[in-house]
């Protein structure tokens, strides 16, 4: 017995070639969350590779942006992408030669955010007192918390955060993806059609 209702015919064959490739989101996931474990067992490494691929992205980017000068030429905004392209290129380059420098300053931002997002979520649940308010509070107090612990561990702090969260990141988003495939590989298949019978009256 079909799981979808008949007449959603699209939506069940799409499901059903989801279910022929879950293969794939199984393996996908097991190697996030294999990645995930090794950046959470190695945090350091984690963070300092995530700071020099973002600095070559930022090449990548700066690339573009003296690259459509010449798309453009004569447009009057020209000099902006020039400007962009130049600042692309400083912040790759230091990201790659001095990784450090950037695992210090997006720990100190990831603190700041934690802090800024635990206070609103603490200070609106105790505002408005909507139902399930004490979670929210409980919630803004941890984040305030992992906030305050991050900021106050700087800069040793840098060497583990970024790593750790990724790995995290990671982990969960794998497993995710673990338990899709799993999901679509216990469906049923489509059961074929049963050929309609021609009634001869006699």
């Amino acid at each position: 017995m079909s799981t979808f209702p008949f007449f959603l015919p699209e939506l069940r064959e799409e499901v059903q070639q989801l279910r022929r490739n879950w293969g794939w989101f199984l393996a996908l996931g097991v190697a996030l969350v294999v990645i995930g474990m090794l950046a959470i067992g190695y945090p350091v490494v984690a963070s300092v590779t995530t700071v020099e691929v973002f600095g070559f992205f930022l090449l990548a980017g700066a690339g573009v942006e003296v690259a459509s000068i010449f798309w453009a030429r004569g447009w009057s905004g020209a000099f902006l992408h020039l400007f962009g392209g130049l600042l692309y290129l400083f912040l790759g380059v230091l990201l790659i030669e001095h990784p450090g420098v950037g695992m210090v300053v997006y720990t100190l931002l990831l603190a700041l955010f934690f802090v800024a997002s635990g206070l609103s979520r603490v200070i609106v649940a105790l505002r408005d007192r909507f139902p399930g308010w004490g979670w929210t509070v409980a919630g803004g107090v941890v984040s305030l918390l992992l906030g305050v612990m991050i900021w106050r561990q700087l800069p040793v702090s840098a060497l583990w955060v970024i790593g750790t969260f990724i790995g995290i990141d990671f982990l969960f988003n794998g497993c995710s993806w673990i338990m899709l495939a799993l999901g679509l590989r216990s469906l049923p298949t489509t059961e074929a059609p049963a050929s309609a019978e021609v009634l001869h009256v006699s």
